[in-house]
């Protein structure tokens, strides 16, 4: 093989503590994300830098993805060669991106740092951005900003400090959500977005919505449990607010179940396998007439720069998993005056790590 690759098993401490109604995801204590590096002989001065996040609830850990990366790797041992042109450099990863999902299922999280270690190798190979390599604008919606589940004076504090963003994603599914949602609209007069993460019931939707529409929410991510097609399809049937999947969105193949039950998807790299997926999935999901919405994990700059190459084709962005770190250990990826992460026109991801 002319390709090879390094991990390292990042373990992240959070500003805050972030909660989410399920408890498989992050804890207070921090967050574990793997960055791999990637490289091949004939370059050696160029290194692709990834990212994927392990998330257990789609059956993920540091160890299972590093048991599939030489497996995956082997389907891309040829293609550094001839990488000439974006044209010939998309038709590469477009033919790695099908044997994958043919050879593997699911395990989005190790796809994703592979393919986008060889999207950041490409882009430095020829001397162009990311968003460029797969041909899309550099033009993409602001960010919001995500605060978990806490206290509600607590979580209205942060509001308060995260007034500035256009928009703010409240994380819900507990007995204080009402309470939360209150204290949030009483110091942010913009945009929230209630993702209650499975953890409602549909007696907690028919007593909350009512009063979520009078707060004023733009959206409701996943309420239910994933693949709750009749409790989505029901709630959406009596919200005016658009219901969005997450957890019931996974990859490209989980779309057409979700045509005629929910207004929107959520697509993530971590997910759904990396950037020439999510590319796919955005682009699929907006034929089915679905509002598109881009997530992400608690990443580093690596995997949120990767995101925001995609984020063009998205509706709405949560793009903000590495101004959650305390210590994002890449430099390169900035938000201008309104929220909008910018899509430098350096080779890759163009980011750097920071010196420590």
């Amino acid at each position: 093989m002319t390709l090879t690759v390094t991990q390292e098993v990042l373990h992240l401490s959070l500003r805050d503590p972030f909660r989410i109604a399920r408890t498989d995801h992050a804890s207070d204590d921090g967050v574990t994300t793997v960055v791999v590096e990637l490289r091949d002989r004939g370059y050696p001065d160029v290194v692709g830098v990834g990212e994927g996040y392990p998330d257990r609830f789609y059956g993920e850990t540091p160890e299972t993805m590093a048991a599939l990366f030489p497996y995956l790797l082997s389907f891309a041992d040829d293609f550094a060669i001839d990488l000439d042109n974006a044209e010939t450099a998309r038709a590469h990863l477009e033919s790695v991106r099908m044997q994958w999902d043919a050879g593997v299922r699911w395990n989005g999280a190790a796809k994703c740092a592979l393919d986008i270690a060889l999207h950041d190798f490409a882009g430095k190979i020829l001397g162009i951005p990311v968003h460029e390599l797969i041909g899309l604008p550099a033009d993409i919606p602001p960010t919001d900003f995500t605060i978990g589940i806490d206290e509600p004076g607590i979580v209205a504090q942060r509001a308060a400090r995260a007034a500035d963003f256009p928009a703010l994603k409240i994380k819900c599914g507990g007995p204080q959500d009402l309470e939360t949602l209150r204290a949030v609209r009483e110091v942010f007069s913009g945009p929230i977005r209630v993702d209650a993460n499975t953890g409602w019931t549909r007696d907690d939707a028919e007593r909350l919505l009512p009063e979520i529409v009078d707060l004023g929410v733009e959206l409701i991510e996943q309420p239910f449990p994933a693949r709750a097609y009749r409790d989505l399809g029901w709630l959406q049937e009596r919200s005016s607010i658009p219901i969005v999947a997450d957890e019931s969105a996974v990859t490209e193949e989980d779309l057409d179940a979700l045509v005629g039950v929910v207004a929107g998807i959520n697509v993530k790299l971590a997910k759904c396998g990396g950037i020439g997926p999510a590319k796919a999935m955005l682009s699929r999901a907006r034929e089915l007439g679905f509002k598109t919405f881009l997530g992400c994990m608690e990443e580093t700059s690596v995997g949120i720069a990767a995101s925001a190459a995609v984020a063009s084709l998205a509706d709405w962005v949560d793009l903000d998993g590495c101004l959650l770190l305390a210590d994002d250990p890449y430099d390169g990826l900035d938000l201008d005056a309104e929220h909008r992460w910018i899509l430098a026109d350096r080779p890759g991801l163009g980011l750097t790590l920071r010196n420590t």
